[in-house]
């Protein structure tokens, strides 16, 4: 199979796909030609840094460098995951605990058991999707809590006027918040090859590698996204549920 090339050339040729975009915009009158633009140059002068920055990290082959690399990225997905909690105390914390105890079990275990091996080419981009699902999922977790708390308030009070523990009061929102979080990714499961063709699977046939062997790597990767999913809301909802409670155990 031919190996696929693009040159600077198809690639500034791709532009067009964002000039429809800002025609849309302005047609529209939708008003997002600044974010267009804005975010695609943003993302061009971001890929670029991290191209070259990951380029270095592979030729060095340096286990600490390499945690290093995967400490950077569950840093940010926190940094973006806090943004969403509004009425939450200690949210980067909440977050990048979340985030970093998923990451982290997640990569132990796919090493351990061979399926990836301990390299900055494969723990790196691995890395990246584990604890970018896991940051939308820890977002999503955050808005529910926050909606929840909000519509139910009348019913924790009269939970708690009759005794109940905050943990009682808070049981249904909690699970209600762990399952909206993870819905996303099982019906993304649900459709996986059928509606879509992921990106691990994708680009492993792209480069030329066996479809067969590229469907058990998106399998693999379909498993950590779902645990992933799962254990990093769970611990976003149990450490960030008492935030809606002051230290007398009263709704605030």
């Amino acid at each position: 199979m031919n190996q696929p090339t693009i040159t600077n050339a198809s690639l500034g040729m791709a532009c067009i796909l964002v000039l429809i975009a800002l025609v849309v915009s302005n047609r529209e009158k939708l008003g997002l030609e600044k974010d267009i633009l804005w975010s695609v140059g943003r993302a061009i002068v971001q890929l670029v840094i991290v191209g070259y920055v990951l380029k270095a990290v592979f030729n060095l082959n340096n286990r600490w460098l390499t945690v290093l690399m995967v400490l950077f990225i569950c840093i940010n997905a926190a940094l973006n995951a806090r943004k969403r909690s509004h009425n939450i105390g200690n949210g980067f914390s909440i977050s990048f605990a979340a985030i970093g105890v998923s990451t982290a079990l997640t990569l132990a275990i796919l090493v351990l058991s061979g399926a990836i091996a301990f390299l900055p080419g494969q723990v790196i981009p691995v890395s990246g999707m584990i604890a970018g699902n896991a940051m939308v999922a820890v977002g999503l977790c955050y808005n529910n809590l926050n909606q929840r708390f909000d519509d139910q308030r009348q019913k924790i009070l009269e939970m708690l006027s009759l005794g109940a523990s905050i943990k009682v009061a808070s049981g249904t929102i909690i699970r209600a918040s762990i399952r909206a979080a993870m819905i996303p990714t099982i019906d993304a499961a649900k459709t996986v090859g059928l509606v879509s063709l992921p990106g691990m699977m994708s680009g492993l046939i792209f480069a030329g590698i066996d479809p067969v062997k590229a469907i058990k790597y998106q399998i693999m990767v379909t498993f950590m996204l779902i645990g992933t999913a799962g254990l990093s809301t769970m611990i976003a909802c149990y450490l960030a549920y008492r935030g809606f409670y002051n230290q007398r155990a009263q709704l605030r």
